[in-house]
């Protein structure tokens, strides 16, 4: 070590940034490098999302379409290879209810849900869900277990 490679300690030395706007003196008074007049010179100015220098802006410009059904009720889907790999982890044993969805996460405490048919189910279960679909309750069913509708 010699005095051509001498530095500060990491995290000594902090490079404080330009100062704008302080005077004349320090190079970066006067307009503060905002440029002259106009909006974007301004305090408080911002632009609004999706702005496109007064043109019409795109989700203004295109039209419209389709259609939302108010009373469609949406549904959180947990397929039977969930179920069965859940009983793998042993993390359920032979009841399945909304309660235990909710605590292992695979579903919110506000969700529907509905049990699906993909995968298959090796174990015998008594499953309680707000709905199945035909091919998750054969399934159920056929592995000894029970399908209890909400």
């Amino acid at each position: 070590m010699d005095l051509s490679n001498l530095k500060p300690a990491e995290g000594s030395v902090k490079n404080q940034g330009k100062r704008v706007g302080r005077g004349q003196g320090s190079g970066k008074g006067g307009t503060a490098t905002r440029g002259h007049k106009g909006a974007k010179s301004r305090s408080g100015y911002s632009k609004k999302l999706g702005f496109e220098g007064g043109q019409m802006p795109l989700q203004r410009r295109v039209p419209k379409f389709g259609f939302t059904n108010i009373n469609r009720v949406e549904y959180q889907g947990v397929n039977l290879d969930t179920l069965q790999q859940l009983v793998d982890e042993k993390k359920i044993k032979d009841t399945v209810d909304f309660e235990t969805l909710v605590s292992l996460g695979k579903a919110g405490k506000n969700d529907l849900v509905k049990i699906l048919g993909r995968g298959e189910l090796k174990t015998k279960l008594t499953v309680t869900a707000h709905k199945f679909t035909a091919t998750a309750k054969a399934a159920i069913e056929a592995a000894g277990g029970e399908a209890v509708t909400l």
